[in-house]
C-alpha cells in the first residue's frame, strides 16, 4: 500500500512558478525504491495528462508540452517527490496528480498503468 499526499498547488500570475511536493509513504509491503513516480494534470473539462515522469533509477521523461519549464526530481531520504514548474502559463490551471506504479519501466507511462494516485492539488494561473 502506498499513499501520496500532494501540496503547494496555489493561484499564481502568468510568469511566476510553483514546486508541489508529493510525500510518498510506503506503509507496507515493497520499499520506496522499487516505485517510479509521476505526476499529471488535468484541466477543468479535459481528461488528465501525464507531464512528467522519474523512474526507479533517477532517470525522467517529460510530456512535450512541458519540457523546458517543468522538472521533476526526487528526495529519496525524506520519500517526496517535486514537480518545480517555472513560467506558469494560463493553460496550466488544473488539478496535479501525483502517481506511484512499481517496477522498472521508463516512458512516461508504465506499461501496466499507475497503480498509485493522491488527492491531487490544484494550480489557478491568472493572465
Amino acid at each position: 500500500q502506498v499513499q501520496l499526499v500532494e501540496s503547494g498547488g496555489g493561484s499564481v500570475q502568468a510568469g511566476g512558478s510553483l514546486r508541489l511536493s508529493c510525500v510518498v509513504s510506503t506503509r507496507s509491503g515493497y520499499p520506496y525504491d522499487d516505485y517510479g513516480f509521476g505526476w499529471s494534470f488535468q484541466a477543468p473539462g479535459k481528461e488528465r495528462e501525464g507531464v512528467a515522469t522519474i523512474h526507479w533509477d533517477g532517470t525522467r521523461a517529460y510530456g512535450d508540452s512541458v519540457k523546458g519549464r517543468f522538472t521533476i526530481s526526487k528526495e529519496n531520504d525524506q520519500q517526496i517527490v517535486y514537480l518545480q514548474i517555472n513560467s506558469l502559463k494560463p493553460e496550466d490551471t488544473g488539478i496535479y496528480y501525483c502517481e506511484a506504479a512499481r517496477g522498472i519501466w521508463y516512458g512516461l507511462y508504465p506499461g501496466s498503468g499507475w497503480t498509485y494516485r493522491g488527492q491531487g492539488t490544484q494550480v489557478i494561473v491568472s493572465s
